[in-house]
């Protein structure tokens, strides 16, 4: 069975679970996240600024950054790009699993002609950062990874930045809001509010988004990390598939990410970081104190504005039933077009914009 074909299967059911069963989903765990009237039109353009309209970009046009840097910040030594002036307002833009620093490729030149610092950082197990000692546990529970950007931000002596993120990224910016808001302007998340426990995860998933779990579950076992090393290209061009199904994306542009997947810590931090959500994996004992605040799911309160690509292949849940998460200046956005999982490389331009537009809430 070609992943093509296996791909098209997936979304059939990703498809109907989302058609007939988003009331299964409230009462499984995103019930958790609480529920709210979806954002009325009217109350996104109560909030909404007038800023700059960033200019229309083909996804694509980009394909590096040019010369990347280090910079050792924490347990870390991190690779990073950088663009845009010094002094100007500082966006770190973050990616998630199986991506990089890439899905930021076409938005970094759009905001830094627009006068913003752009930083766009390879989280612990991509690319060029690597681990400053040997003896350091491969960690990749929530708060360690949100602690690493804080470490960058004081290595970089940006005090505060909006940060806009998907995946990992998002799961990230929302931890950074709810721990430490004072280093944060406003952030960008896509697919709403992903703070969550181990022990929020363990009621049980209904058949059908269990099944688009599937990865999660293979993780938990001893095979599937040995099928992960094995087969790591075509397991994370499988899953660019499943997560964007109308993404007609190139070898040339999966293989200039892929490449960031040879970091020989890139194996350990993706497992460690599923299995620590489903409660298979212990974190470290130095993070429990933030670890119990997350684990009680506060609201955000800085100005937040949430995405969601109309064709997104990976489980998420419905914005109404996140949206009392955020207590702050908010918006959602649908962005349509066949749009999947890997929201700013696929809609440059819209996630562009929106981080303009978030930082016009704080101003």
């Amino acid at each position: 069975m070609s992943t093509i074909k296996t791909s098209k299967e997936i979304n059939h059911n990703r498809r109907r679970f989302l058609r007939n069963a988003a009331g299964t989903l409230a009462v499984a765990k995103l019930a958790t996240m609480g529920s709210a009237n979806a954002q009325s039109s009217a109350n996104a353009q109560s909030n909404k600024p007038n800023p700059a309209q960033v200019p229309q970009i083909k996804p694509g046009t980009n394909t590096s950054f040019g010369s990347l840097k280090q910079i050792n910040a924490g347990l870390l030594n991190v690779g990073y790009a950088e663009a845009g002036p010094v002094d100007g307002p500082a966006v770190v833009l973050l990616h998630g699993w199986p991506y990089d620093i890439h899905s930021f490729v076409d938005v970094t030149p759009l905001l830094a002609s627009a006068g913003y610092r752009v930083i766009v950082p390879y989280l612990r197990g991509y690319g060029s950062t690597s681990f400053l000692s040997s003896e350091t546990f491969r960690n990749a529970q929530q708060s360690a990874v949100a602690l690493d950007i804080i470490a960058l931000m004081d290595a970089l002596k940006i005090q505060t930045a909006t940060v806009a993120g998907f995946d990992w990224g998002a799961r990230t910016a929302d931890v950074m809001a709810t721990l430490w808001p004072e280093r944060c302007k406003a952030i960008v998340s896509v697919s709403g509010y992903l703070i969550s426990s181990p022990a929020g995860n363990q009621v049980p998933w209904p058949p059908e988004p269990a099944f688009l779990f599937w990865y999660q579950y293979y993780f938990a076992t001893p095979v599937g990390k040995a099928g992960y090393a094995k087969y790591l290209d075509q397991f994370n061009k499988f899953i660019w598939h499943q997560a964007s199904p109308k993404w007609n994306f190139d070898d040339a542009t999966y293989d200039r990410t892929a490449a960031s997947f040879n970091n020989p810590d890139h194996v350990d931090i993706v497992m460690h970081d599923y299995r620590w959500r489903l409660g298979l994996a212990d974190g470290e004992q130095k993070y429990d104190d933030l670890e119990k605040r997350l684990a009680a799911l506060p609201p955000i309160t800085v100005p937040t504005i949430t995405m969601e690509g109309d064709a997104n292949g990976a489980i998420h849940a419905p914005s109404a039933t996140y949206r009392n998460r955020f207590s702050g200046k908010y918006e959602y956005r649908l962005i349509t077009g066949g749009i999947g999982h890997n929201l700013p490389q696929e809609a440059p331009q819209a996630f562009a914009q929106a981080v303009v537009d978030v930082g016009g809430f704080a101003d």
